[in-house]
């Protein structure tokens, strides 16, 4: 099951909300070399590419579905590549990704490789989401490893890559990072109804199962998503905090004795 742009951006407001704590951590320069780490449909890496006059911004992103949007946008020091963020290589001024690695596994092999493709006097700056122990994930996960789905799926269920933020500080620091700013935060989410965070995820987590699953499956395993998370919040509206990791590494100027 490919991603689907327009589920993904039913949300936009929701999902774009961290972006702007993103920007704050940038340390803002004229004509940076810039790469973004999963651009999705790109509308956000236009934004960064304004954010940053003078910049040639290159986003990348392994899916075909979220490229069609974003290669739209391109032109004016902004361009698009279908790529994979452990297959990127080279040296950038600014190193970004918005809620993109959390889908790549082994963080801490990633991190470091991550921190090489900065540039000396650059920087990385990263936010993914931490939300893998929140019940809309915990269910999702019980259901899993219940028949009939336990065994079309072979047994599969999606672990988390996500590190604590205290890991993330240790990864940047072993890097070589300095100035390093590292925090969770948790944005509040009010939504219609359960049945909000059941497109919610449909639109992210849910579709590692779905790709899985049999198409008759598919709508089985969504039902009684939905009847649980329904058990869960009953009423109406539903608070749904969502929690993010934000951080950023600065790789020091190489000195005369470097």
């Amino acid at each position: 099951m490919p991603w689907n742009p327009t589920l993904y951006h039913k949300f936009q407001a929701e999902r774009f909300a961290p972006f702007d704590d993103l920007l704050g951590l940038i340390n803002k320069r004229v004509g940076l070399s810039v790469i973004d780490l999963g651009c999705g449909t790109g509308e956000l890496t236009r934004r960064l590419a304004d954010h940053l006059p003078g910049s040639d911004v290159l986003g990348i992103d392994s899916s075909d579905e979220m490229l069609v949007s974003a290669l739209n946008l391109a032109g004016r020091g902004l361009a698009f590549e279908k790529r994979a963020i452990e297959d990127v290589s080279g040296k950038w001024d600014l190193v970004f990704s918005n809620a993109a690695i959390q889908w790549v596994d082994n963080h801490q092999r990633l991190i470091p490789h991550l921190f090489d493709l900065v540039a000396e006097g650059g920087q990385l700056v990263v936010q993914l989401p931490s939300n893998h122990h929140h019940p809309s994930h915990e269910i999702m996960r019980e259901i899993a490893a219940e028949a009939p789905f336990r065994s079309a799926l072979s047994g599969y269920s999606r672990i988390s890559p996500v590190l604590s933020i205290a890991q993330y500080a240790e990864l940047l620091t072993h890097s070589g990072g300095v100035d390093l700013v590292v925090f969770e935060k948790v944005y509040p989410h009010i939504l219609a109804s359960s049945d909000e965070v059941v497109s919610w995820m449909s639109g992210t987590a849910l579709i590692p199962y779905f790709e899985r699953l049999a198409s008759g499956l598919q709508g089985e395993f969504l039902n009684t998503y939905r009847v649980r998370l329904k058990a869960l919040w009953p009423d109406e509206p539903v608070f749904y905090g969502f929690q993010r990791i934000l951080f950023s590494a600065v790789r020091r100027l190489a000195g005369p004795a470097d």
